[in-house]
């Protein structure tokens, strides 16, 4: 009798749910996986190798490049480790700004989540629901920054600048008459911060549309409950962390558990699962989503009632006011020696690590007293998750595998960095 035996079958990296260049190579016993080996490495851009030639400033927009979803998170985590090794205060303005972007991005990255999770599984309106929110929050960016992603906002010592004190307002064309016009600027009126606590407002009910869309839709139950189910203990010893922990039941969070900025003033709660499957991971995030807009709105509030210095006024680590530089020739020299040579950073090594979208954020930094890392590792939150993807799907079927690599969140940019 001929003997039967396993086949192996690529997937990706040009597959729709590869999210990014993934390649797997599943071992199958007919539709069944028996085994799920990742390759990864076919996107890498030697971020961290990169950075070794390039000032601790002029390494500030490679973070944004990294998780091109979560762009400020990388920024903070960043920007606390050089703080770390400098010892420098940051404003307490600066901090609430911070937090609230590092929520504002939270929403970003969920939102791009559940859509892209609902598409791998065959619901497309959910998709098109979530960006439609984000093109809101992309507006908060871009009023704050300039950019709509990679913002380079976050700063050492604080944020580039203030938050403005008017929103872009939309112009009557061809195809938006002066009614539709006066309709879209509705809530455009007033400052970012006026914008942002309109936002916080509507986004609960968005959030309830989601959960409409397939919270209870059998189909979405059918294929997220039961999958990928991971253990809290294996979590643990699997190196997971954010959402893919939380969702074994863990209550870890780094905001509650190791608070950074001011994240110690706010309040929320940490939503858990139950069973640790695609469908637990699913309802945490959900959850997250409620509780990052509880987040911003703490901070619009703060941040309405209490003006102040965004960025430190050590001129040695930020420039001076382009008022002062062009009045001052010890602020002239300042800014030129900043942008040219850079900060110098004392000699020693710091860890910094952020509760990013995706999980545990870190950056460790080594100085050796130069205006340039020495090393600088990055602590990726998505490559411990994708090494327990054999694990988490032999015995499912190959459109299981999909559900799985969706609810891990993944993003190569980070992965292969």
């Amino acid at each position: 009798m001929a003997e039967i035996k396993n086949y192996t079958l690529n997937f990706g990296p040009q597959h729709p749910a590869a999210h990014g260049v993934l390649r797997l190579v599943l071992e199958l016993d007919g539709e069944v996986i028996q085994r799920a080996d990742p390759h990864i490495g076919l996107l890498h851009r030697a971020t961290e190798k990169l950075a070794e030639t390039r000032t601790f400033i002029q390494a500030l927009p490679y973070m944004d490049r990294l998780d091109y979803v979560s762009m400020m998170c990388n920024e903070h985590a960043y920007v606390l480790s050089i703080e770390k090794l400098l010892g420098i205060e940051v404003p307490l303005r600066a901090q609430y700004i911070r937090v609230m972007f590092a929520e504002i991005t939270r929403l970003l990255n969920h939102l791009l989540w559940i859509g892209a999770h609902g598409l791998d599984c065959g619901a497309m309106t959910i998709f098109l629901y979530a960006f439609r929110e984000r093109e809101d929050l992309f507006d908060m960016y871009e009023a704050a920054s300039g950019a709509r992603m990679h913002a380079a906002y976050f700063r050492p010592g604080g944020v580039y600048r203030d938050l403005p004190d008017s929103m872009p307002q939309y112009r009557a064309s061809s195809i938006h008459g002066p009614k539709d016009v006066a309709r879209m600027n509705g809530n455009r009126d007033g400052s970012l911060l006026d914008f942002i606590d309109d936002f916080t407002q509507r986004f609960p009910a968005y959030v309830d549309e989601y959960e409409t869309l397939l919270t209870d839709n059998r189909i979405w139950k059918q294929r997220t409950v039961g999958i990928g189910v991971v253990e809290p203990e294996r979590a643990l010893q699997l190196g997971f962390t954010g959402p893919m922990l939380r969702g074994s039941g863990i209550a870890w969070d780094l905001r509650k558990h190791q608070p950074y900025d001011v994240y110690d003033r706010m309040d929320f709660d940490i939503p858990l699962g139950k069973t640790g499957d695609c469908y637990d991971r699913y309802l945490v995030r959900v959850e997250e989503m409620r509780q990052a807009n509880r987040i911003i709105k703490q901070c619009v509030d703060w941040l309405r009632a209490n003006p102040g210095p965004v960025i430190t006024d050590n001129h040695k680590v930020a420039p001076p006011s382009r008022v002062q530089m062009k009045t001052s020739m010890e602020d002239l020299i300042h800014h030129f020696k900043l942008f040219s040579e850079g900060f110098h950073v004392p000699a020693g090594e710091a860890y910094a690590a952020v509760e990013h979208p995706k999980g545990e954020f870190g950056i460790y930094l080594v100085a050796d007293g130069a205006n340039k890392p020495f090393r600088m590792k990055i602590r990726a939150p998505g490559f411990p998750h994708l090494a327990a993807m054999d694990e988490m799907s032999r015995g499912h079927m190959i459109a299981d595998a999909v559900a799985i690599i969706g609810t891990m969140d993944i993003v190569f940019g980070e992965i292969d960095r």
